[in-house]
């Protein structure tokens, strides 16, 4: 083995442990993985998001220098971590630590329509904005 493909190696195992790192912190700020010290369950949708969005600069800034498997690592991490957000927003105000509870004005919360089940054969796409 040479040199320069143990150094290759070793880059692609920081730069998976890194996206990793990145994502497992953003998933316990969406309150998906319990706090390793607390064991309880933590929410800070802002400091996710920052998680996300450096994930996100990430992809951008090594477009087309990744290898398949760290850009497929990257962007099934960012798939996981947009869902969870979309999810984190919309979950009830019974999950939502005291400080997003009383941002909201009280009273009840209407649902949203589901949306109507495609035609067989259509695919629906869902596109993200940063609007989380």
């Amino acid at each position: 083995m040479s040199n320069q493909t143990t150094t290759d190696e070793m880059q692609s195992a920081l730069f998976a442990q890194l996206v990793m790192q990145q994502a497992n912190l953003a998933m316990m700020l969406l309150g998906k993985v319990p706090h390793p010290e607390t064991g309880q369950p933590a929410k800070d949708l802002e400091a996710a998001r920052l998680f996300i969005d450096q994930l996100e600069m990430l992809e951008a800034k090594t477009k087309g220098n990744l290898t398949q498997q760290e850009s497929g690592l990257l962007k099934q991490s960012l798939v996981s971590l947009r869902l969870a957000f979309v999810e984190a927003v919309e979950s009830p105000a019974g999950d939502k630590p005291a400080a997003a509870t009383q941002a909201q004005s009280p009273g009840p919360q209407t649902p949203k329509p589901e949306p109507a089940p495609s035609a067989p054969g259509e695919e629906s796409h869902k596109k993200f904005s940063k609007k989380y």
